[in-house]
Protein backbone atom coordinates (compact mmCIF):
# COMPACT_ATOMS: atom_id res chain seq x y z
CA UNK A 1 0.00 0.00 0.00
CA UNK A 2 1.27 3.46 -0.85
CA UNK A 3 1.82 6.02 2.06
CA UNK A 4 1.53 9.65 1.39
CA UNK A 5 3.81 11.89 3.98
CA UNK A 6 3.35 15.34 5.20
CA UNK A 7 6.25 17.57 4.44
CA UNK A 8 8.05 18.12 7.41
CA UNK A 9 8.01 22.76 7.88
CA UNK A 10 11.55 24.34 8.56
CA UNK A 11 9.81 27.05 11.03
CA UNK A 12 6.27 27.24 12.50
CA UNK A 13 4.09 25.81 14.61
CA UNK A 14 2.08 22.12 14.45
CA UNK A 15 -1.01 21.49 16.16
CA UNK A 16 -1.30 17.76 16.81
CA UNK A 17 -4.03 15.92 19.11
CA UNK A 18 -6.81 18.27 17.41
CA UNK A 19 -10.65 16.08 18.22
CA UNK A 20 -11.49 14.50 15.00
CA UNK A 21 -13.00 16.58 12.85
CA UNK A 22 -12.06 19.90 14.41
CA UNK A 23 -9.32 21.17 12.16
CA UNK A 24 -11.66 22.89 10.05
CA UNK A 25 -12.88 24.88 12.98
CA UNK A 26 -8.86 25.66 13.59
CA UNK A 27 -8.30 26.63 10.84
CA UNK A 28 -10.96 29.57 11.00
CA UNK A 29 -9.72 30.21 14.47
CA UNK A 30 -6.58 31.08 12.92
CA UNK A 31 -7.82 33.14 10.12
CA UNK A 32 -6.35 30.92 7.46
CA UNK A 33 -6.06 31.23 4.23
CA UNK A 34 -6.43 35.01 4.90
CA UNK A 35 -3.48 35.48 7.00
CA UNK A 36 -1.58 32.39 5.71
CA UNK A 37 -1.51 33.39 1.70
CA UNK A 38 2.81 32.72 1.47
CA UNK A 39 3.30 30.05 4.01
CA UNK A 40 2.32 25.92 3.17
CA UNK A 41 -0.54 24.76 5.41
CA UNK A 42 -0.98 21.20 6.16
CA UNK A 43 -3.97 19.27 7.20
CA UNK A 44 -4.58 15.95 7.63
CA UNK A 45 -7.98 14.49 9.25
CA UNK A 46 -9.02 11.50 11.12
CA UNK A 47 -6.08 10.03 10.82
CA UNK A 48 -4.88 7.22 13.18
CA UNK A 49 -2.68 8.06 16.39
CA UNK A 50 -1.58 5.93 19.46
CA UNK A 51 -4.72 6.90 21.43
CA UNK A 52 -7.19 6.80 18.34
CA UNK A 53 -8.02 9.00 15.67
CA UNK A 54 -7.31 12.67 15.34
CA UNK A 55 -6.47 15.86 13.19
CA UNK A 56 -3.49 17.26 12.36
CA UNK A 57 -2.52 21.15 11.46
CA UNK A 58 0.64 22.07 10.42
CA UNK A 59 1.86 26.15 9.38
CA UNK A 60 4.74 26.95 8.36
CA UNK A 61 6.36 30.27 9.25
CA UNK A 62 3.78 31.43 12.25
CA UNK A 63 3.84 30.60 15.87
CA UNK A 64 0.55 31.00 17.40
CA UNK A 65 -0.77 33.84 19.88
CA UNK A 66 -2.04 32.99 23.18
CA UNK A 67 -5.32 34.12 22.31
CA UNK A 68 -5.21 31.94 19.52
CA UNK A 69 -4.39 29.12 22.16
CA UNK A 70 -6.78 29.52 24.27
CA UNK A 71 -9.90 29.75 21.83
CA UNK A 72 -8.05 26.17 20.28
CA UNK A 73 -8.39 24.58 23.76
CA UNK A 74 -11.74 24.99 23.68
CA UNK A 75 -12.72 23.50 20.59
CA UNK A 76 -9.52 20.51 20.78
CA UNK A 77 -8.86 20.57 24.69
CA UNK A 78 -6.47 17.63 24.24
CA UNK A 79 -4.41 19.45 21.39
CA UNK A 80 -0.81 20.04 21.71
CA UNK A 81 1.47 22.94 20.26
CA UNK A 82 4.66 22.37 19.15
CA UNK A 83 7.06 24.87 17.76
CA UNK A 84 9.49 24.00 14.93
CA UNK A 85 12.31 26.28 14.35
CA UNK A 86 15.06 24.51 11.91
CA UNK A 87 13.24 21.23 11.44
CA UNK A 88 13.26 20.62 15.44
CA UNK A 89 10.70 20.66 18.02
CA UNK A 90 11.86 23.89 20.06
CA UNK A 91 9.08 24.11 22.45
CA UNK A 92 6.13 21.67 23.12
CA UNK A 93 3.19 22.78 24.85
CA UNK A 94 -0.54 20.82 26.21
CA UNK A 95 -3.20 23.44 25.73
CA UNK A 96 -4.95 24.31 28.81
CA UNK A 97 -8.74 24.83 29.97
CA UNK A 98 -8.55 27.90 32.64
CA UNK A 99 -11.34 27.83 34.91
CA UNK A 100 -12.23 31.04 33.98
CA UNK A 101 -13.00 32.15 30.72
CA UNK A 102 -12.73 35.42 29.63
CA UNK A 103 -13.67 37.65 26.64
CA UNK A 104 -12.98 35.52 23.68
CA UNK A 105 -16.43 33.36 23.93
CA UNK A 106 -20.13 35.19 23.27
CA UNK A 107 -22.87 34.56 25.32
CA UNK A 108 -25.78 32.59 22.89
CA UNK A 109 -28.51 34.79 25.35
CA UNK A 110 -29.32 37.94 23.27
CA UNK A 111 -30.57 39.57 27.08
CA UNK A 112 -27.01 38.84 28.85
CA UNK A 113 -25.89 42.09 29.69
CA UNK A 114 -22.25 40.65 28.08
CA UNK A 115 -24.63 41.09 24.54
CA UNK A 116 -25.72 44.36 25.24
CA UNK A 117 -24.28 47.74 24.59
CA UNK A 118 -22.41 48.04 27.71
CA UNK A 119 -18.93 47.63 28.37
CA UNK A 120 -19.11 44.49 29.51
CA UNK A 121 -16.36 41.52 29.08
CA UNK A 122 -18.23 37.91 28.06
CA UNK A 123 -16.87 35.55 30.86
CA UNK A 124 -17.56 32.04 31.13
CA UNK A 125 -17.04 29.78 34.10
CA UNK A 126 -16.13 25.95 33.17
CA UNK A 127 -18.57 23.58 34.41
CA UNK A 128 -17.29 20.73 33.61
CA UNK A 129 -13.68 19.74 31.45
CA UNK A 130 -14.64 16.27 29.88
CA UNK A 131 -16.82 17.07 27.78
CA UNK A 132 -16.71 20.42 28.16
CA UNK A 133 -19.69 22.64 29.60
CA UNK A 134 -18.87 26.28 30.20
CA UNK A 135 -21.91 28.99 31.51
CA UNK A 136 -22.02 32.33 31.44
CA UNK A 137 -20.88 34.17 34.28
CA UNK A 138 -24.08 36.91 34.11
CA UNK A 139 -27.14 35.09 32.73
CA UNK A 140 -25.91 31.49 33.83
CA UNK A 141 -26.56 30.19 30.14
CA UNK A 142 -24.85 27.45 29.13
CA UNK A 143 -23.15 27.84 25.66
CA UNK A 144 -24.34 24.84 23.99
CA UNK A 145 -22.19 25.41 20.68
CA UNK A 146 -18.67 26.86 21.70
CA UNK A 147 -17.43 27.15 18.20
CA UNK A 148 -19.92 29.24 17.17
CA UNK A 149 -19.46 31.81 19.87
CA UNK A 150 -16.00 32.49 19.05
CA UNK A 151 -14.96 35.71 18.83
Amino acid sequence: MKELKVQPIKNGTVIDHITPGAALKVLKILDIPEQERDSIVSVVMHVEGKTGKKDIVKIENRELRAEEVDKIALIAPDATINIIRNYEVAEKHRVGIPDEIVGIVTCGNPNCISNAREPVTPRFVVKQRKPLRIQCAYCERELKDISAGLL
